[in-house]
C-alpha cells in the first residue's frame, strides 16, 4: 500500500498492487473460426436491419418537414443497407456450407 500526500487538508491511501500487463478481458471461445464468423456475419446483418430501420424512419421524418431532397438520400441509403445486407447472407451461406 502507497500513502499519497496532496496539498490540501486531507490523504489518500491508495492500493497500486494491479498489473498493467495482459488483462483477462476476452474470453475464450471454443468456437472454431467458421462458427464465430457466422456468428459476426449475423450480428452485422441484424445490425445493419436495425440501421436501416431508423434510416427509413428518418427520411420519412425528413419527408413530412419538406427536406425531400434528404429523404430521398436517407432512402438511398436504405437500398444500399440492402445490398449490403445481401453480401452478409450470401458471405454466412457460403460458411455454413464449409461447416
Amino acid at each position: 500500500m502507497t500513502h499519497h500526500d496532496h496539498n490540501h487538508d486531507h490523504n489518500h491511501d491508495h492500493n497500486h498492487d494491479h498489473h498493467h500487463g495482459q488483462h483477462d478481458h476476452e474470453v475464450k471461445s471454443e468456437l472454431t473460426f467458421d462458427e464465430k464468423m457466422i456468428k459476426l456475419l449475423d450480428h452485422w446483418l441484424k445490425h445493419n436491419q436495425d440501421h436501416a430501420g431508423t434510416y427509413g424512419d428518418w427520411a420519412e421524418k425528413a419527408r413530412q418537414n419538406q427536406l425531400d431532397a434528404v429523404a430521398d438520400l436517407l432512402d438511398e441509403v436504405c437500398d444500399l443497407t440492402a445490398k449490403i445486407n445481401t453480401r452478409f447472407e450470401s458471405a454466412a451461406e457460403l460458411v455454413q456450407k464449409k461447416v
